[in-house]
């Protein structure tokens, strides 16, 4: 069967490595802090000006001055630091970032990305995504395999205004996951239950299937 959001979130912390600087996307992706492996000491930092968040507050602990770039309340860690926005986007710019962790509406085979808008709808604005995408040292990408109206979101090429060309290096989505690189996609994990055959007929994208498919 499909994994869930919680179980996505699970598999993408599966990333972490000990002493990276992480970014998190909202959406799906915030929950991927909830898994951050036992051992393993990774950093968040958010766009708003803050390295070191700590985990979501309980009702108890909630500042509502203390946010992340999601406009979610969150805690500080002892090692907290605050910095202005200016300060926070030089750290992404400058490739200090090891990795960032973002949904996203519709990718292409290629890695294209697009997640900051749908035309004619109201949006705030693209954020700080174009940044991580271009600055960040790797980009995983977590999301439902298809759109609510069962449309393919793993597209030949997006339809969306794009957030950065070439530039994701993994996707995960409720039925697998998926690699990209410069001979194209290649589907190499399935989620329990998920067959090659039912991928294919919800997938636009063309993909290779890897020799060592792992099937859960």
């Amino acid at each position: 069967m499909p994994w869930t959001r919680e179980e996505m979130a699970k598999h993408a912390s599966r990333e972490f490595q000990d002493g990276f600087y992480v970014n998190l996307g909202i959406g799906i992706p915030t929950l991927v802090a909830n898994y951050i492996p036992d051992g393993v000491d990774v950093t968040l930092q958010s766009e708003n000006g803050m390295l070191g968040m700590g985990p979501f507050p309980t009702e108890d602990e909630v500042d509502a001055d203390l946010i992340n770039a999601g406009k979610q309340t969150i805690t500080e860690l002892r090692r907290t630091s605050y910095f202005s926005s200016a300060d926070s986007f030089a750290m992404i710019r400058g490739g200090h970032i090891d990795l960032s962790i973002l949904g996203a509406m519709e990718v292409s085979e290629e890695g294209d990305l697009a997640n900051w808008m749908i035309p004619g709808k109201m949006v705030k604005g693209m954020g700080g995504a174009m940044d991580l995408v271009a600055g960040v040292k790797r980009v995983v990408v977590i999301m439902d395999h298809n759109a609510k109206s069962g449309a393919a979101k793993l597209l030949k090429n997006c339809v969306l205004p794009l957030t950065g060309v070439k530039v994701v290096d993994r996707i995960i989505t409720d039925l697998g996951v998926f690699d990209i690189d410069d001979s194209g996609m290649r589907l190499t994990e399935l989620a329990p239950d998920v067959t090659v055959e039912e991928v294919k007929q919800r997938t636009e994208a063309a993909f290779k299937v890897a020799d060592d498919l792992i099937k859960n």
